[in-house]
């Protein structure tokens, strides 16, 4: 019997998984060699992140690896990581996280 999985963990980095298909509160999220039990808080669409971890306030979201933004508020496991709670980088931020994938790509 196969598995069915309803979301992806892009990078072993992330704090964010992408919802595979519109996800709904109460389910529980089925990610590819993960077996932690985070249960849906609330409505995900399809392709839209869902927080792995607790993201404080100000922190770093990381999707493929990589800062996509910062958190605007303390977003909890289960929930949807999106422009609601989420900032773009500012120029050196944005700058700040190129230096650190150039200086790990130099290890």
């Amino acid at each position: 019997m196969s598995q069915l999985f309803n979301a992806l963990i892009l990078n072993p980095e992330d704090n964010v998984a992408v919802a595979l298909r519109s996800l709904h509160p109460g389910e529980y999220l089925s990610i590819q060699g993960n077996d932690r039990a985070i249960q849906v808080m609330e409505n995900i669409p399809y392709g839209h992140k869902i927080a792995l971890e607790p993201i404080e306030t100000d922190s770093k979201i990381i999707k493929y690896g990589e800062c996509m933004g910062i958190s605007t508020e303390d977003i909890m496991p289960g929930y949807h990581v999106h422009v609601i709670n989420v900032r773009g980088l500012k120029e050196e931020e944005r700058l700040d996280a190129l230096r650190e994938v150039q200086f790990h790509e130099n290890l």
